[in-house]
């Protein structure tokens, strides 16, 4: 099988939720929206990536509204490039006293 991406898991998290929300079986949700069980459930399994169009039908037909957003990276770029920088050397001297850190860090909570 081959292996799922974020957003295939992310859409089948959605399914699943809006259809359960709406209180629907997976044939009566492929019903509403003019496929066939089998298709839903590929869907909520993440073996199969709906299209985004084929998603907001199905939000639709759960009584539900798709709202997508736009949102910053949370990578940190310029510490990548300040890895990038280092030689190889020095970027495991950094990991090892990462790793030291972590070791002797005293956790809290």
């Amino acid at each position: 099988m081959p292996s799922t991406t974020s957003a295939t898991r992310t859409a089948a998290i959605l399914i699943r939720s809006a259809r359960k929300q709406a209180d629907l079986s997976q044939a009566e949700l492929a019903r509403r929206i003019g496929t066939k069980q089998p298709v839903i459930s590929r869907w909520e399994s993440a073996t199969e990536e709906p299209r985004l169009s084929a998603l907001a039908r199905v939000v639709s037909a759960c009584g539900l509204r798709l709202k997508l957003s736009l949102v910053p990276d949370e990578v940190d770029r310029s510490q990548i490039r300040q890895q990038l920088a280092m030689s190889p050397s020095q970027r495991l001297e950094s990991v090892a006293n990462l790793s030291r850190l972590r070791a002797t860090a005293r956790r809290i909570g």
